[in-house]
């Protein structure tokens, strides 16, 4: 059991909840992920661990609601438990040891972005992050990432930061030279614009996915993504790739699979599920 030791609102549907798991808080690396499994018969969730404190053993997890498991999560409070988290799984990310790296966080994958930037600022690396949402208020992380080098903020509303697209600021950076690598962590079709801005450039791209995932080990298949000609999975495999090789249409319809699913289950959640019989057969 995991004791639930902290929680902060960050925007209208994302939650920091600080979780108490002192192993996996002293040897996480950045880019890695647990799995939460909040009860015995809950629906497993993979989550980035966007920071630690091997001090207190606590780990951070960012978790937006958007349906029934996740929704169930961010209703925690201090002092509630998680059942089961495993990890650290994945692979830590790969790190440059000098030059300069564009972060580039869009909504909720901000939270990925931070322990990029954190682990870049530590091994001297020259840190610019662009990060963005809807309005100010669904801009997370912002005061975390000015801690590792200078932060660019975008909204679409122009009511805070600089208005526009995340990838309108980052081409602006990109036009002026001088960046060795880009991190960019979001929803599909930013990162995707992010992979097709950077490859005319010839600079490395890399994305962390976050496909179907069941299990964490490869066996069930869900989280399989293509790169180029070869198949790989998220968990063991990733869950950071070359943006430049990633089938993104793929990506996004695996995404959507389960939509209609879990529409369902909010549904039946929220006390408006309805039984659909069919009707009597004829005596």
């Amino acid at each position: 059991m995991h004791r639930i030791l902290g929680k902060q609102i960050l925007s209208p549907n994302v939650t920091r909840l600080d979780v108490h798991a002192p192993r996996i808080a002293q040897i996480r690396q950045p880019g890695q992920f647990v799995i939460v499994h909040l009860t015995e018969n809950a629906e497993r969730i993979p989550l980035t661990i966007a920071d630690s404190n091997p001090e207190t053993g606590a780990i951070t997890l960012v978790i937006q609601a958007v349906g029934k498991s996740t929704n169930e999560l961010v209703a925690l409070n201090p002092g509630d438990f998680i059942r089961d988290v495993a990890g650290p799984l994945g692979h830590p990310t790969e790190m440059i040891e000098s030059g300069h790296a564009l972060c580039i966080g869009g909504g909720v994958g901000t939270a990925v972005v931070h322990p990029i930037a954190q682990g870049l600022q530590q091994r001297g690396v020259q840190v610019t992050s662009v990060i963005g949402g809807r309005a100010r208020e669904w801009v997370i992380f912002e005061p975390e990432l000015q801690r590792y080098g200078k932060v660019v903020v975008c909204t679409d509303d122009g009511g805070y930061g600089r208005k526009g697209f995340v990838t309108d600021a980052a081409k602006e950076i990109l036009a002026a030279g001088k960046v060795d690598i880009v991190y960019a962590v979001g929803p599909v079709p930013m990162m995707r614009a992010v992979a097709n801005l950077t490859r005319s450039l010839g600079v490395r791209t890399i994305v962390s996915l976050n496909p179907v995932m069941i299990d964490g080990t490869g066996m069930c298949g869900g989280c399989r993504v293509s790169l180029g000609n070869e198949t790989k999975f998220a968990c063991v495999d990733g869950p950071e790739f070359d943006g430049h090789l990633v089938n993104f249409d793929e990506l996004q319809d695996r995404l959507s699979t389960y939509r209609e699913f879990e529409l369902r289950s909010n549904a039946c959640a929220s006390g408006k599920c309805r039984m659909e019989t069919a009707p009597a057969s004829p005596a």
